[in-house]
């Protein structure tokens, strides 16, 4: 039998039970920005399908638990999120090494890095794996004028006021963008 499929905020009550113990549905029904008509309706859902419990602390109060199938459901969605995660970067790698190439191909040496740090990261590993000798990187806070030679790839989806003279910008973010649309690099 096909393992039953949750909605998103089936999911999201679930993620909120598994992490918190004695939440009342008003909290969970604030922490997931619905009515609280809404968050019993699915309550009640998961209670039924065997994926959440109630304890009776006391007349008025009670506790959801994530029984071991609720468990199991975290860890399987988590593990799915996990890897599409680890596969997007991988792609994201893939095509940063692509336009890394590119410029590497067509002489440039020197590469600088303005903007997103987990980009920034990631352009420097690709350039670490690719063994070349003779390049240098460099991250720098805000371009200047003075950069002379060499292009400064930009990782951010705007970054106001970068001018270089003598230097050629390459949007990473745009770069990226246009091979995910294209399937390859502009």
């Amino acid at each position: 039998m096909p393992p039953e499929t949750l909605d998103e905020r089936e999911f999201e009550l679930i993620n909120i039970v598994g992490g918190e113990l004695a939440a009342n549905q008003r909290d969970l029904s604030r922490q997931m920005n619905l009515s609280l008509g809404m968050t019993n309706m699915v309550l009640r859902r998961l209670i039924t399908k065997g994926y959440i419990r109630i304890k009776q602390l006391d007349r008025r109060k009670v506790e959801y638990i994530l029984t071991p199938k609720g468990f199991s459901e975290k860890l399987r969605k988590s593990m799915r999120y996990t890897m599409k995660t680890i596969n997007s970067i991988g792609l994201i790698q893939q095509n940063i090494a692509r336009l890394l190439e590119e410029l590497y191909a067509q002489g440039v040496r020197k590469f600088y890095a303005v903007g997103s740090q987990d980009l920034t990261a990631l352009i420097e590993m690709v350039l670490v794996q690719k063994h070349w000798k003779d390049y240098s990187f460099v991250r720098i806070e805000t371009p200047t004028g003075t950069l002379q030679e060499g292009v400064l790839l930009v990782c951010s989806e705007e970054l106001p006021g970068v001018t270089a003279q003598g230097i050629r910008i390459v949007n990473v973010v745009e770069e990226l963008a246009k091979s995910e649309s294209t399937g390859r690099l502009a």
